[in-house]
Protein backbone atom coordinates (compact mmCIF):
# COMPACT_ATOMS: atom_id res chain seq x y z
CA UNK A 1 0.00 0.00 0.00
CA UNK A 2 0.89 3.41 -0.49
CA UNK A 3 -0.66 6.13 1.09
CA UNK A 4 -0.92 9.55 -0.88
CA UNK A 5 -0.48 11.57 2.46
CA UNK A 6 2.79 10.33 2.73
CA UNK A 7 3.74 12.00 -0.46
CA UNK A 8 2.36 15.45 0.19
CA UNK A 9 3.96 18.59 1.43
CA UNK A 10 2.78 22.53 2.11
CA UNK A 11 2.71 24.45 -1.06
CA UNK A 12 1.74 27.96 -0.13
CA UNK A 13 -0.29 29.84 -2.95
CA UNK A 14 2.11 32.35 -3.64
CA UNK A 15 5.11 30.14 -4.05
CA UNK A 16 2.61 28.81 -7.44
CA UNK A 17 4.22 30.95 -10.44
CA UNK A 18 1.46 32.65 -12.14
CA UNK A 19 3.41 34.01 -14.56
CA UNK A 20 6.96 32.45 -16.62
CA UNK A 21 10.10 34.53 -15.98
CA UNK A 22 11.03 37.14 -18.46
CA UNK A 23 14.02 35.09 -19.63
CA UNK A 24 13.58 31.33 -20.17
CA UNK A 25 17.01 30.19 -18.82
CA UNK A 26 17.47 32.72 -16.07
CA UNK A 27 15.32 29.76 -13.57
CA UNK A 28 16.79 28.58 -10.38
CA UNK A 29 17.75 25.07 -11.09
CA UNK A 30 18.65 23.17 -7.81
CA UNK A 31 21.06 20.39 -8.64
CA UNK A 32 20.32 17.12 -6.39
CA UNK A 33 23.70 15.32 -7.21
CA UNK A 34 23.69 11.65 -4.95
CA UNK A 35 22.69 13.31 -2.02
CA UNK A 36 24.53 16.46 -2.00
CA UNK A 37 22.16 20.01 -3.43
CA UNK A 38 23.82 22.68 -4.68
CA UNK A 39 21.69 26.03 -5.89
CA UNK A 40 22.64 27.35 -9.69
CA UNK A 41 20.96 29.04 -13.02
CA UNK A 42 19.52 27.14 -15.88
CA UNK A 43 21.44 28.43 -18.18
CA UNK A 44 24.43 26.71 -16.01
CA UNK A 45 23.10 23.30 -16.86
CA UNK A 46 25.80 22.05 -18.88
CA UNK A 47 28.24 22.77 -15.75
CA UNK A 48 26.62 19.52 -13.99
CA UNK A 49 25.81 17.30 -16.15
CA UNK A 50 28.56 14.02 -17.02
CA UNK A 51 30.37 14.70 -20.51
CA UNK A 52 28.46 10.93 -21.87
CA UNK A 53 25.26 12.73 -21.16
CA UNK A 54 22.13 12.28 -23.67
CA UNK A 55 19.08 14.03 -22.95
CA UNK A 56 15.86 13.27 -24.59
CA UNK A 57 13.31 16.14 -25.02
CA UNK A 58 9.61 16.21 -25.61
CA UNK A 59 9.06 18.11 -28.56
CA UNK A 60 5.18 17.82 -28.19
CA UNK A 61 3.31 21.29 -29.22
CA UNK A 62 0.27 22.44 -26.65
CA UNK A 63 -2.75 22.85 -28.93
CA UNK A 64 -5.53 25.91 -28.10
CA UNK A 65 -8.09 23.11 -26.73
CA UNK A 66 -10.28 25.34 -25.06
CA UNK A 67 -12.78 26.63 -26.65
CA UNK A 68 -15.78 29.03 -25.05
CA UNK A 69 -19.45 29.31 -26.65
CA UNK A 70 -21.25 31.75 -25.85
CA UNK A 71 -24.82 30.95 -25.81
CA UNK A 72 -27.83 33.62 -26.59
CA UNK A 73 -28.95 33.70 -22.69
CA UNK A 74 -25.52 34.98 -22.34
CA UNK A 75 -24.01 31.51 -20.64
CA UNK A 76 -20.53 30.46 -21.74
CA UNK A 77 -19.77 26.81 -22.28
CA UNK A 78 -16.44 25.54 -22.22
CA UNK A 79 -14.76 22.45 -24.57
CA UNK A 80 -11.81 21.37 -23.29
CA UNK A 81 -10.67 18.82 -26.18
CA UNK A 82 -9.03 15.79 -24.24
CA UNK A 83 -8.65 13.37 -27.76
CA UNK A 84 -10.15 12.34 -30.77
CA UNK A 85 -12.01 9.99 -31.80
CA UNK A 86 -13.11 9.90 -35.56
CA UNK A 87 -12.20 10.09 -38.23
CA UNK A 88 -8.31 9.50 -36.68
CA UNK A 89 -7.29 8.92 -33.20
CA UNK A 90 -3.43 9.29 -34.21
CA UNK A 91 -3.23 13.27 -33.35
CA UNK A 92 -1.18 14.18 -36.26
CA UNK A 93 -3.66 13.18 -38.36
CA UNK A 94 -6.76 14.12 -36.19
CA UNK A 95 -4.73 17.71 -36.03
CA UNK A 96 -4.82 17.83 -39.86
CA UNK A 97 -8.68 16.37 -40.47
CA UNK A 98 -11.04 18.88 -42.69
CA UNK A 99 -14.39 19.46 -42.28
CA UNK A 100 -15.63 17.62 -39.48
CA UNK A 101 -14.14 15.58 -36.77
CA UNK A 102 -15.44 14.25 -33.07
CA UNK A 103 -13.50 14.48 -29.67
CA UNK A 104 -13.73 13.39 -26.04
CA UNK A 105 -14.12 16.38 -24.27
CA UNK A 106 -14.23 17.97 -20.81
CA UNK A 107 -17.18 20.62 -20.79
CA UNK A 108 -17.71 22.94 -18.19
CA UNK A 109 -21.20 24.88 -17.51
CA UNK A 110 -22.75 21.24 -19.22
CA UNK A 111 -25.96 21.57 -17.39
CA UNK A 112 -26.05 24.78 -19.60
CA UNK A 113 -26.15 22.89 -22.85
CA UNK A 114 -29.36 21.33 -23.26
CA UNK A 115 -29.71 20.28 -26.72
CA UNK A 116 -29.17 21.73 -30.82
CA UNK A 117 -25.78 23.29 -31.83
CA UNK A 118 -23.33 26.04 -30.36
CA UNK A 119 -21.95 28.31 -32.56
CA UNK A 120 -18.72 31.21 -33.35
CA UNK A 121 -17.99 32.42 -36.28
CA UNK A 122 -14.96 34.44 -37.25
CA UNK A 123 -15.83 37.22 -39.25
CA UNK A 124 -12.15 38.35 -40.58
CA UNK A 125 -11.88 34.59 -42.18
CA UNK A 126 -15.66 33.66 -42.77
CA UNK A 127 -15.53 30.90 -40.78
CA UNK A 128 -18.64 29.05 -38.76
CA UNK A 129 -17.76 26.72 -36.25
CA UNK A 130 -20.26 24.08 -34.78
CA UNK A 131 -20.18 21.89 -31.43
CA UNK A 132 -22.86 19.52 -31.07
CA UNK A 133 -23.33 16.92 -27.92
CA UNK A 134 -23.34 13.38 -29.16
CA UNK A 135 -22.93 11.65 -25.66
CA UNK A 136 -23.54 13.62 -22.32
CA UNK A 137 -22.06 11.01 -19.96
CA UNK A 138 -18.98 10.18 -21.99
CA UNK A 139 -18.27 13.75 -23.32
CA UNK A 140 -18.15 13.01 -27.24
CA UNK A 141 -18.51 16.57 -29.14
CA UNK A 142 -18.86 16.27 -32.89
CA UNK A 143 -16.87 19.90 -34.37
CA UNK A 144 -17.72 20.96 -37.93
CA UNK A 145 -17.05 24.00 -39.68
CA UNK A 146 -17.55 25.97 -43.02
CA UNK A 147 -15.74 26.39 -45.47
CA UNK A 148 -15.14 22.71 -45.17
CA UNK A 149 -10.85 22.97 -46.11
CA UNK A 150 -10.20 24.29 -43.09
CA UNK A 151 -8.32 21.87 -40.89
CA UNK A 152 -9.01 21.34 -37.31
CA UNK A 153 -5.45 22.72 -36.35
CA UNK A 154 -6.69 25.82 -38.49
CA UNK A 155 -9.69 26.05 -36.55
CA UNK A 156 -8.33 25.58 -33.11
CA UNK A 157 -5.74 28.49 -33.98
CA UNK A 158 -8.38 31.09 -34.75
CA UNK A 159 -10.86 29.92 -32.48
CA UNK A 160 -9.20 28.13 -29.39
CA UNK A 161 -7.62 29.42 -26.30
CA UNK A 162 -3.97 28.38 -24.87
CA UNK A 163 -4.99 25.81 -22.28
CA UNK A 164 -3.59 26.94 -18.69
CA UNK A 165 -3.27 24.26 -15.71
CA UNK A 166 -6.24 25.21 -13.79
CA UNK A 167 -3.46 25.94 -10.87
CA UNK A 168 -2.96 28.91 -12.71
CA UNK A 169 -5.60 30.68 -11.63
CA UNK A 170 -5.86 33.87 -14.53
CA UNK A 171 -7.07 33.88 -18.38
CA UNK A 172 -4.72 33.22 -20.98
CA UNK A 173 -2.71 36.09 -22.24
CA UNK A 174 -1.17 36.60 -25.46
CA UNK A 175 2.20 35.99 -23.97
CA UNK A 176 1.19 33.00 -23.01
CA UNK A 177 1.01 31.81 -27.13
CA UNK A 178 4.85 31.71 -27.02
CA UNK A 179 5.54 30.72 -23.22
CA UNK A 180 3.43 28.19 -22.96
CA UNK A 181 5.66 26.04 -25.80
CA UNK A 182 9.37 24.68 -25.61
CA UNK A 183 11.11 26.16 -28.67
CA UNK A 184 11.37 23.35 -29.58
CA UNK A 185 8.22 22.20 -29.42
CA UNK A 186 7.27 20.81 -33.34
CA UNK A 187 4.01 17.85 -33.20
CA UNK A 188 0.75 19.46 -31.84
CA UNK A 189 -1.28 17.40 -29.65
CA UNK A 190 -0.78 18.10 -26.46
CA UNK A 191 -3.12 19.84 -24.14
CA UNK A 192 -0.75 20.97 -21.67
CA UNK A 193 3.05 21.75 -22.22
CA UNK A 194 6.12 19.38 -20.67
CA UNK A 195 7.27 22.29 -18.24
CA UNK A 196 10.44 21.11 -17.95
CA UNK A 197 11.89 21.78 -21.61
CA UNK A 198 10.21 25.61 -21.21
CA UNK A 199 13.49 27.04 -19.78
CA UNK A 200 16.11 25.68 -22.51
CA UNK A 201 16.70 28.76 -24.87
CA UNK A 202 19.11 27.90 -28.45
CA UNK A 203 21.80 29.28 -25.78
CA UNK A 204 21.54 26.70 -23.01
CA UNK A 205 22.07 24.76 -26.81
CA UNK A 206 25.29 26.39 -27.43
CA UNK A 207 26.68 25.51 -23.85
CA UNK A 208 25.40 21.81 -23.93
CA UNK A 209 27.00 21.66 -27.77
CA UNK A 210 30.50 23.36 -26.53
CA UNK A 211 30.73 20.27 -23.73
CA UNK A 212 29.86 17.41 -26.12
CA UNK A 213 26.64 16.91 -24.86
CA UNK A 214 24.22 15.40 -26.94
CA UNK A 215 19.90 15.41 -27.41
CA UNK A 216 17.29 13.77 -29.11
CA UNK A 217 13.93 14.42 -29.69
CA UNK A 218 11.11 11.69 -28.85
CA UNK A 219 7.10 13.02 -28.54
CA UNK A 220 4.54 12.14 -25.66
CA UNK A 221 1.23 14.68 -26.07
CA UNK A 222 0.40 15.34 -22.72
CA UNK A 223 -3.20 14.97 -21.97
CA UNK A 224 -5.31 16.51 -18.99
CA UNK A 225 -4.87 13.72 -16.81
CA UNK A 226 -1.42 14.83 -15.50
CA UNK A 227 -3.20 16.81 -13.26
CA UNK A 228 -5.68 14.36 -11.85
CA UNK A 229 -5.52 14.19 -8.44
CA UNK A 230 -4.63 10.76 -6.24
CA UNK A 231 -8.08 10.27 -4.80
CA UNK A 232 -7.78 6.15 -3.57
CA UNK A 233 -6.66 5.46 0.18
CA UNK A 234 -3.77 3.40 -1.34
CA UNK A 235 -2.34 5.33 -4.27
CA UNK A 236 -1.74 1.58 -6.02
CA UNK A 237 -5.61 1.67 -6.53
CA UNK A 238 -5.60 4.98 -8.72
CA UNK A 239 -6.43 4.93 -13.05
CA UNK A 240 -3.53 6.45 -14.78
CA UNK A 241 -4.34 8.21 -17.50
CA UNK A 242 -3.13 6.97 -21.26
CA UNK A 243 -1.41 9.15 -23.65
CA UNK A 244 -0.13 9.06 -27.11
CA UNK A 245 3.85 8.39 -27.80
CA UNK A 246 5.99 8.59 -30.33
CA UNK A 247 9.65 6.80 -30.83
CA UNK A 248 11.96 6.79 -33.51
CA UNK A 249 15.02 4.78 -34.83
CA UNK A 250 17.02 7.51 -33.82
CA UNK A 251 16.19 7.38 -30.18
CA UNK A 252 16.66 3.45 -30.18
CA UNK A 253 20.46 4.08 -32.35
CA UNK A 254 21.51 6.85 -29.63
CA UNK A 255 19.86 4.60 -26.46
CA UNK A 256 22.09 1.76 -27.91
CA UNK A 257 25.25 3.98 -27.28
CA UNK A 258 27.45 2.11 -24.81
CA UNK A 259 28.07 4.32 -21.65
CA UNK A 260 25.89 6.97 -22.47
CA UNK A 261 24.25 8.53 -20.05
CA UNK A 262 20.66 9.28 -20.22
CA UNK A 263 18.73 12.30 -18.82
CA UNK A 264 14.94 12.60 -19.63
CA UNK A 265 14.21 16.20 -19.85
CA UNK A 266 10.94 15.97 -17.88
CA UNK A 267 8.15 13.14 -16.43
CA UNK A 268 7.03 13.03 -19.90
CA UNK A 269 10.00 12.31 -21.34
CA UNK A 270 11.34 9.73 -18.71
CA UNK A 271 7.28 7.89 -19.09
CA UNK A 272 7.77 7.81 -22.84
CA UNK A 273 11.69 6.01 -22.49
CA UNK A 274 10.27 3.67 -19.64
CA UNK A 275 7.80 2.94 -21.57
CA UNK A 276 9.68 2.14 -24.65
CA UNK A 277 11.66 -0.83 -22.05
CA UNK A 278 8.28 -2.03 -21.93
CA UNK A 279 6.75 -2.21 -24.98
CA UNK A 280 10.55 -4.20 -26.03
CA UNK A 281 9.94 -6.49 -23.22
CA UNK A 282 6.32 -7.35 -24.64
CA UNK A 283 8.06 -7.82 -28.36
CA UNK A 284 10.10 -10.04 -26.80
CA UNK A 285 7.31 -12.69 -26.25
CA UNK A 286 4.89 -11.51 -28.98
CA UNK A 287 6.71 -9.61 -31.95
CA UNK A 288 3.33 -8.65 -32.84
CA UNK A 289 2.18 -7.00 -30.02
CA UNK A 290 0.75 -3.51 -29.90
CA UNK A 291 2.27 -0.51 -28.90
CA UNK A 292 0.16 -0.13 -25.34
CA UNK A 293 2.31 -0.04 -21.86
CA UNK A 294 -0.45 -0.74 -19.09
CA UNK A 295 0.06 0.69 -16.03
CA UNK A 296 0.73 -2.33 -14.50
CA UNK A 297 3.29 -3.65 -17.00
CA UNK A 298 5.99 -3.27 -14.47
CA UNK A 299 4.16 -5.10 -11.67
CA UNK A 300 3.41 -8.00 -14.00
CA UNK A 301 6.85 -7.89 -15.48
CA UNK A 302 8.83 -12.17 -15.87
CA UNK A 303 11.57 -12.74 -13.43
CA UNK A 304 14.05 -12.70 -16.02
CA UNK A 305 13.44 -9.21 -17.75
CA UNK A 306 15.78 -9.08 -20.97
CA UNK A 307 19.13 -6.17 -21.01
CA UNK A 308 17.96 -2.65 -22.81
CA UNK A 309 19.93 -4.05 -25.88
CA UNK A 310 17.98 -6.83 -26.20
CA UNK A 311 14.85 -4.30 -26.14
CA UNK A 312 15.98 -2.06 -28.24
CA UNK A 313 16.83 -5.11 -30.96
CA UNK A 314 13.04 -6.34 -30.80
CA UNK A 315 11.67 -2.89 -31.58
CA UNK A 316 14.28 -2.32 -34.25
CA UNK A 317 12.95 -5.38 -35.86
CA UNK A 318 9.23 -4.45 -34.99
CA UNK A 319 10.16 -1.30 -37.23
CA UNK A 320 12.01 -2.76 -40.18
CA UNK A 321 8.90 -5.89 -40.33
CA UNK A 322 6.55 -2.55 -40.73
CA UNK A 323 8.82 -0.52 -43.03
CA UNK A 324 9.22 2.55 -40.88
CA UNK A 325 11.35 4.81 -38.89
CA UNK A 326 8.96 5.37 -35.96
CA UNK A 327 6.07 4.04 -34.17
CA UNK A 328 3.00 5.25 -32.25
CA UNK A 329 1.11 4.24 -29.09
CA UNK A 330 0.14 4.85 -26.00
CA UNK A 331 1.17 4.70 -22.34
CA UNK A 332 -0.56 4.83 -18.83
CA UNK A 333 2.88 3.77 -17.40
CA UNK A 334 2.61 4.41 -13.73
CA UNK A 335 6.22 5.30 -11.91
CA UNK A 336 5.79 4.78 -8.00
CA UNK A 337 8.63 3.83 -4.97
CA UNK A 338 9.63 0.68 -5.73
CA UNK A 339 10.07 1.18 -9.23
CA UNK A 340 13.35 -0.03 -11.10
CA UNK A 341 14.28 2.77 -13.56
CA UNK A 342 15.43 0.54 -16.43
CA UNK A 343 16.63 3.36 -18.89
CA UNK A 344 16.53 6.73 -17.28
CA UNK A 345 19.88 7.71 -15.23
CA UNK A 346 18.93 11.30 -14.70
CA UNK A 347 16.07 13.55 -14.76
CA UNK A 348 15.05 17.34 -15.47
CA UNK A 349 11.57 18.51 -14.08
CA UNK A 350 9.48 21.27 -12.57
CA UNK A 351 8.00 20.87 -8.58
CA UNK A 352 4.91 19.07 -8.90
CA UNK A 353 2.09 19.61 -7.22
CA UNK A 354 1.37 17.84 -3.96
CA UNK A 355 0.66 14.31 -3.16
CA UNK A 356 -0.34 13.61 -7.02
CA UNK A 357 1.43 10.68 -9.56
CA UNK A 358 4.92 13.12 -10.53
CA UNK A 359 5.48 13.40 -6.99
CA UNK A 360 5.60 9.63 -6.66
CA UNK A 361 7.89 9.70 -9.90
CA UNK A 362 10.31 11.37 -8.19
CA UNK A 363 9.97 10.05 -5.20
CA UNK A 364 10.55 6.71 -6.68
CA UNK A 365 14.16 8.06 -8.67
CA UNK A 366 15.35 9.94 -5.57
CA UNK A 367 13.64 8.11 -2.89
CA UNK A 368 12.54 9.41 0.51
CA UNK A 369 15.14 12.61 -0.33
CA UNK A 370 12.30 13.97 -2.61
CA UNK A 371 11.15 15.55 0.83
CA UNK A 372 14.30 17.17 1.52
CA UNK A 373 14.34 18.64 -2.30
CA UNK A 374 11.30 20.16 -2.07
CA UNK A 375 12.02 21.56 1.25
CA UNK A 376 15.57 23.43 -0.07
CA UNK A 377 13.35 24.56 -2.46
CA UNK A 378 10.80 25.79 -0.23
CA UNK A 379 13.70 27.54 1.88
CA UNK A 380 15.09 29.18 -1.00
CA UNK A 381 12.29 30.94 -2.46
CA UNK A 382 11.73 28.75 -5.39
CA UNK A 383 8.95 29.29 -7.73
CA UNK A 384 6.46 25.92 -7.71
CA UNK A 385 4.65 24.28 -10.35
CA UNK A 386 4.63 24.65 -14.58
CA UNK A 387 5.93 28.59 -14.99
CA UNK A 388 8.12 27.81 -12.05
CA UNK A 389 12.00 26.91 -11.54
CA UNK A 390 13.52 23.51 -12.24
CA UNK A 391 16.09 21.05 -10.61
CA UNK A 392 18.37 18.23 -11.88
CA UNK A 393 18.06 14.86 -9.88
CA UNK A 394 21.20 12.63 -10.35
CA UNK A 395 20.84 9.97 -7.61
CA UNK A 396 23.57 7.61 -7.20
CA UNK A 397 23.10 4.41 -9.28
CA UNK A 398 21.83 1.24 -7.84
Amino acid sequence: MIRPEDYTYHLPQERIALYPLEKRDASRLLVYNKGNIEHARFFQLADYLPQNTVLFLNDTRVIHARLLFTKPTGAVVEIFLLSPEEPFKELNQAMQTPARCVWKCNIGNLKRWKDGALTMLSKEKGIELNARLLNREEGLVELSWQPAHYTLADILHDFGKTPLPPYIQRPAEEADENRYQTVYSRHEGAVAAPTAGLHFTESVFDSLRNKGITWDFLTLHVSAGTFQPIKTADALQHVMHEEQVVIRRDNLELLAQPDKFIVAVGTTSMRTLESLYWYGVKLIANPEADFYVGQDEPRNAPANLPTLQQVLDAIARRMDRLSTHSLTGRTAVYIYPGYRFKVCKGLITNFHLPGSTLILLVAAFVGNDWRRIYQEALDNGYRFLSYGDSSLLLPAQS
